[in-house]
């Protein structure tokens, strides 16, 4: 995503600040991984909760001592869904996910902060901070909260789920999330097939007349769960092109020759959408047809557990009319 789209979608979300630019590169949701682990130490109470101790975590740049009990997280990358699904407080979050109307009424009162605003991540008194591999500052949010970070794409989409679950002690939780999650859409995937073929080919896009992004099978957007766990299928010429960076950008001239039987537009609002207007797209089999679901890409461009569900729900009643 240019801009994050997203997503575009980082280096992508994850540099975020420059995800902001609709016509930059999109930013993907960020997968990224760790392992856990056990052990538990007492530890100073510092945010007024009840202190519960510690755990190690073990991330993937080595075992970190994480509360047992994080009350007051601040969140630098895309995984503020996964943490507001299992019931861990946070205090922070990054513009992208602020700006997320599926999340407005959770983080209503919670703090919009980036890597650069040190003091502001001080006076929030975090004990626990979860960011990018790639985040600025790092040094500096190591001396106020322990840090744990993920690299985007490092695991697929659900481990990356069970590991940010693990870093806040909700290993249990989050393992029990994705096995109910993956039955759901295998059953969801298995509905839909049967109702429009199972040889009907889905594209997933994202832009405006800008710019204009189709995106493989792990870059957010939904892909995650159409392409992987529902099993639908991408156009051949769409998995050519995006095998190297999960997503690739194009001219309306030759939008066309890389639509599926059906689209999933991760449509900009804001941004300049006159090209639907064009006859190149209104010729397109699947805009005639009825089978463009579009969508407000500023809640579509994550795969975290909440935005999943969000997807998982949207894909339901647009292909099933549930």
């Amino acid at each position: 995503m240019k801009k994050l789209f997203l997503p575009l979608l980082f280096t992508l979300l994850l540099i975020l600040s420059a995800c902001g630019n609709q016509t930059s590169t999109p930013t993907a949701s960020s997968n990224a991984a760790a392992e856990t682990t056990v052990t538990s130490e007492p530890a100073a109470d510092t945010t007024g909760e009840a202190a519960t101790g510690t755990v190690t975590y073990e991330s993937e740049n080595g075992p970190i001592e994480v509360p047992a009990n994080p009350q007051r997280v601040v969140d630098l990358s895309s995984y503020t869904g996964s943490l507001l699904k299992f019931g861990v407080p946070v205090v922070g979050v990054d513009q992208w996910t602020k700006s997320n109307p599926n999340f407005a009424e959770q983080l209503k009162d919670v703090e919009q902060v980036s890597a650069d605003d040190v003091e502001k991540i001080i006076e929030l008194q975090p004990d626990l901070i979860i960011a990018s591999s790639d985040v600025k500052n790092a040094d500096k949010l190591k001396q106020i909260a322990p840090l744990v970070t993920y690299t985007y794409n490092k695991v697929d989409y659900l481990t990356q789920i069970e590991e940010v679950a693990k870093a806040v002690n909700k290993g249990e939780e989050g393992a029990a999330w994705v096995a109910d999650f993956k039955a759901q859409a295998q059953a969801a995937g298995e509905e839909i097939k049967a109702k429009i073929g199972e040889d009907k080919t889905v594209t997933v896009m994202e832009g405006d007349a800008k710019a204009l992004y189709i995106f493989g099978d792990a870059w957010g957007r939904g892909t995650e769960i159409l392409y992987q766990a529902m099993g639908l299928k991408m156009p051949e010429k769409v998995k050519e092109v995006t095998s190297a960076q999960g997503y690739y950008d194009l001219s309306l001239e030759v939008l066309p020759e890389y639509m599926g039987d059906y689209v999933i537009f991760s449509k900009t609002l804001a941004g300049d959408n006159s090209f639907q207007e064009t006859d190149t797209y209104k010729n397109i089999p699947a805009v005639k047809e009825g089978h463009v679901y579009e969508v407000d890409a500023t809640g579509f461009y994550f795969n975290d557990a909440l935005s999943l569900e969000y997807q998982l729900d949207f894909f339901k009643k647009s292909f099933l009319g549930e």
